[in-house]
């Protein structure tokens, strides 16, 4: 099992940026950066609301990490499964854990945080008691990441 680089820069940099983008969102179109809502403007019964915003920022998702590369002059460095199955299943329980919230970790943990909004403050709560556990169980209950 690898470990993970301590980029305390990088990330501070990062934060900035998802913060940054978050408060321009909002200026620009009043609405919160919650990146599911955004997705579900795109397609039907919901894309009558503000297609075009969502779809460019959803693009700007997309194109960032090309952009990153071209200025830093290093790729983006990024750990996926190479194994459809857990892939997918992650993604259901991701799904999932948006449909119960009613939100994602950006909508609630950054604009939510922000806002100082209870709801979205015990949904972030509950989104990292579940990272932790689940990094906790995998890392010393089964013996490491099945991708690893």
């Amino acid at each position: 099992m690898g470990t993970t680089e301590f980029t305390p820069w990088a990330s501070l940099a990062g934060g900035a940026l998802i913060g940054c983008s978050a408060v321009l969102l909002l200026l620009v179109t009043g609405r919160i950066a919650g990146i599911s809502g955004i997705v579900r403007r795109l397609f039907p019964p919901y894309g009558g609301s503000a297609p075009f915003e969502a779809a460019a920022f959803v693009s700007a998702l997309v194109v960032s990490p090309f952009v990153w590369e071209r200025l830093a002059g290093s790729p983006v460095q990024q750990t996926v499964t190479g194994s459809m199955s857990f892939a997918v299943t992650a993604g259901l329980l991701v799904g999932a854990g948006v449909f119960a919230a009613r939100g994602c970790t950006s909508g609630h943990g950054v604009c939510g945080l922000a806002r100082f909004s209870r709801r979205s403050i015990a949904a972030t709560a509950v989104f990292m008691a579940t990272a932790v556990a689940t990094v906790y169980v995998v890392r010393h209950l089964v013996g490491g990441w099945p991708w690893a």
